[in-house]
């Protein structure tokens, strides 16, 4: 290598490393937990707090103490990937798989009664309160199941896609879910559901706000908010680089936090009316997956497609001078 070129070598090499400075530092795990499962596909965490449910491609469930990040237990749960993972009271956990089976469980794995749709299960989500639990489907039908005896409710409706997400808006009246169809639609009962603005790319998660006021998305870079009021869509750029694949309210409502993949790995707290980054945290070696916060706000966690589960502990953050001048203040 000529003594100019390698001149031009370390001139680039400092740029972009710099670069990627300017872009903010992250806060490292305190807890990474390798090979979890073989592709982390779903997270929950239970009502105290103080633990961690894990699902993978394979169809196994992990549980895991927080946030320490000790194992409890393990065992197989579904012929598939575990599409999603609910903690239900009395010390129970509602999982859904692609074998089209909701199981409920004990904390120990023992099965506690079962339902089986005639198509897999790509998403689920779970109002407590109302009893109540909502499942898209391979097929594209979104059905609703009742708690505690999973029994068949309604079949609400269908996209003309494989349905990618759903959610229960807070008293359980209202429904949305997302597919591959490129459609977002709301669900007031049985029958055509009200179909919203068509956002850039595919919501492939969807949260309502906790004031009831608006219904959040996510695709290929950006968060997509739609006024249910109006169903007005705005589309609010953020720092992700890659498909947003899961978002979370924070219990206080205060932010969003996000887990991105394909060209990006990052995990963020963004500010649900303007994207801006409030933090950045450790990004998975490999396409994110799932991003949740526990009750308490203290605890934060993710799985992805590297097989591993990370946790961060959130109290410590106002500590951190270096996260104190990313965001908002503590």
């Amino acid at each position: 290598m000529s003594f100019h070129f390698a001149r031009l070598f370390f001139a680039v090499v400092v740029i972009v490393s710099l670069a990627g400075c300017a872009r903010g530092v992250y806060q490292p795990a305190d807890v990474v937990i390798p090979d979890a499962h073989g592709g982390g596909s779903a997270l929950a965490v239970s009502a105290d707090s103080s633990l961690l449910a894990s699902g993978g491609w394979a169809g196994d469930i992990r549980l895991w103490d927080l946030p320490a990040g000790a194992a409890r237990y393990r065992w197989q749960a579904h012929r598939g990937e575990v599409s999603g993972l609910f903690f239900l009271q009395h010390g129970a956990i509602l999982s859904s798989g692609y074998d089209g089976r909701l199981v409920r469980w004990s904390l120990r794995g023992q099965e506690l009664g079962s339902a089986v749709s005639d198509s897999p299960i790509t998403v689920m989500a779970v109002d407590v309160g109302a009893a109540l639990i909502v499942t898209g489907h391979d097929d594209g039908s979104i059905r609703t199941w009742s708690l505690p005896e999973l029994a068949p409710l309604t079949r609400v409706g269908t996209h003309d896609g494989a349905t990618r997400a759903v959610a229960i808006a807070p008293g359980g009246a209202l429904l949305a879910s997302s597919a591959t169809d490129g459609q977002v639609k709301l669900w007031f009962g049985e029958g055509e559901g009200k179909v919203l603005p068509k956002a850039g790319s595919d919501a492939r998660t969807l949260v309502f706000s906790p004031d009831g006021r608006f219904l959040y998305g996510a695709g290929w870079f950006d968060l997509f908010r739609w006024e249910l009021a109006t169903a007005a869509l705005t589309t609010i750029d953020t720092d992700h680089q890659g498909i947003v694949n899961s978002v979370m309210f924070s219990p206080d409502g205060s932010y969003l936090a996000s887990i991105s993949r394909q060209t990006d790995s990052s995990v963020l707290f963004l500010d649900p009316d303007t994207g801006q980054t409030l933090k950045r945290f450790q990004p998975h070696t490999l396409c994110g997956g799932v991003v949740v916060i526990t009750p308490d706000g203290q605890t934060l966690a993710t799985t992805a497609d590297d097989a591993s589960i990370m946790i961060w502990a959130l109290e410590r953050d106002s500590g951190n001078p270096w996260l104190r001048s990313m965001g908002k203040a503590e």
